[in-house]
């Protein structure tokens, strides 16, 4: 059971991470500074696969209008996906994705809306970079330098996303080891080189909570492993940039009351120390954020 005693031990345990700051940077004239407060995504789903009813959107005029109200509601970020996560999902070729993103882009973009495009295919996240995206939400890995350096040409941030596999829909079981924050370190690391490289100046982490991996289905094991993410995002914080964690669901254990379940993994992440937080349920989340506050 989560306790003050086991929290005790983990900060005891790696007290050395805990002071570790991270990066401040502006997007677009929006400041991203994390020792003031949390910043907050919200999401927009333009697949029908996607599970999160509340966030699925399926024509343009409706998600201008989410998406305004997002930013009303304290959404520092709206990400737009194109395309589900879910295993079962339909794929949609890049040609697809790009003409269903675009028109609900550009808008948003010409009226200052910082957009984060949620996608693993380069040729939809350089059209979208083109088209005014503030961020790439990239749910594949090892990006070639020439997409790195096509982020730091639009002066756009991006959010690394940790996946065992070449991306998002290519993943099988997941390989959980001993201390997972090691193996964490050990990827974002190499792939913050390669964008520091490029130019990028505005980066976040993110450790892939929200992939579908075939061996975490158990609700039970995967909220756990989930639960341990969150805890130790201070550690990933050493790599000197902001973690951003997408907040799970747990529908086994909340059922009817679903909607509430990210406001407890809310408080678990920001007891980590996570910077952005990814939510569906952004007053619900920033209620959350807000009272912490208070209390610190």
């Amino acid at each position: 059971m989560l306790s003050l005693e086991s929290l005790t031990q983990l900060a005891q345990k790696h007290a050395e991470a805990l002071p570790a700051q991270v990066a401040e940077f502006e997007i677009r004239g929006h400041r991203f500074h994390s020792a003031s407060r949390p910043h907050l995504m919200g999401v927009i789903n333009l697949s029908p696969d996607s599970w999160y009813r509340e966030s699925v959107i399926l024509n343009t005029d409706a998600a201008l209008v989410r998406a305004r109200r997002l930013r009303a509601e304290g959404a520092d970020l709206v990400d737009l996906g194109a395309e589900s996560s879910l295993h079962h999902a339909a794929r949609v070729d890049p040609a697809q994705q790009i003409a269903t993103l675009l028109p609900i882009l550009k808008p948003l973009a010409q009226e200052g809306s910082l957009i984060s495009i949620e996608t693993y295919q380069p040729v939809v996240a350089r059209r979208c970079l083109e088209a005014g995206a503030a961020v790439l939400n990239l749910t594949g890995t090892r990006p070639h330098d020439d997409l790195y350096k096509a982020v730091a040409d639009h002066k756009a941030g991006i959010i690394l996303c940790y996946v065992q596999g070449e991306h998002v829909r290519a993943v099988g079981d997941f390989v959980h080891s001993p201390d997972h924050a090691t193996a964490l370190l050990d990827y974002f690391r190499r792939e913050i080189d390669r964008a520091v490289h490029a130019g990028v100046h505005a980066i976040w982490i993110d450790p892939g909570l929200g992939f579908y991996y075939k061996n975490l289905q158990d609700s039970t094991a995967r909220i756990r492993y989930q639960a341990e993410t969150f805890l130790h995002s201070f550690r990933l914080r050493t790599l000197g940039w902001p973690v951003c964690q997408a907040l799970p669901h747990a529908f086994e254990f909340f059922q009817d009351e679903v909607r509430s379940a990210e406001s407890l993994f809310a408080v678990l992440a920001l007891l980590g120390k996570t910077d952005l937080l990814r939510t569906h349920e952004i007053p619900k989340v920033r209620a959350v954020a807000r009272t912490l506050g208070i209390l610190a």
